[in-house]
């Protein structure tokens, strides 16, 4: 009996710690959009790895933190940054529990998007280390939109392929 008491209270901590630490993944994504929603470019980039990468929706943003910051600053300084709230976020753990990904749907300014990434854990705190941005395309629209993309994401193409 003693036994079934120590494996259920075990157990039971076991799966406090792993929410603990999924609550503290998600207040640091929530955070991390609150900060760019209140223009906050110093909390907003202290919450990305030293390491970290940002890929925007734009074929052409694919970003380390340094460049990232350089490309947000002007927008962080005129105050005209964008606000990302989660509409629904699924959070996973490795068997480490120092590395968590996730997916997101958001709600912004170009309406639902989709965010992904992975956090690091550093320390007590948790870092992105990886974030995607995607626009999200009704399945009905997706021709429509590929006739507004194709002119220029052709060049694009053709540049990638030469490389």
């Amino acid at each position: 009996m003693k036994k079934s008491i120590l494996l259920l209270l075990f157990v039971a901590s076991f799966a406090n710690a792993q929410t603990s630490e999924k609550d503290k993944v998600n207040q640091t994504i929530d955070a991390w959009h609150k900060a760019a929603g209140e223009v906050k470019f110093d909390d907003y980039f202290n919450l990305i790895a030293e390491d970290g990468i940002f890929i925007g929706t734009d074929a052409t943003e694919n970003w380390t933190k340094k460049d990232f910051k350089v490309w947000a600053k002007p927008f962080f300084d005129k105050g005209t940054t964008w606000n990302f709230k989660a509409l629904e976020r699924h959070v996973f753990f490795d068997k480490t529990g120092k590395i968590a990904w996730f997916d997101e749907l958001l709600n912004t300014q170009m309406k639902i998007c989709r965010g992904s990434g992975v956090l690091v854990k550093v320390g007590k705190e948790w870092k992105i280390q990886h974030y995607v941005l995607s626009m999200t395309i009704p399945n009905d629209e997706v021709d429509a939109v590929i006739k507004i993309k194709a002119p220029i994401e052709d060049v694009l193409i053709a540049k990638l392929q030469k490389k």
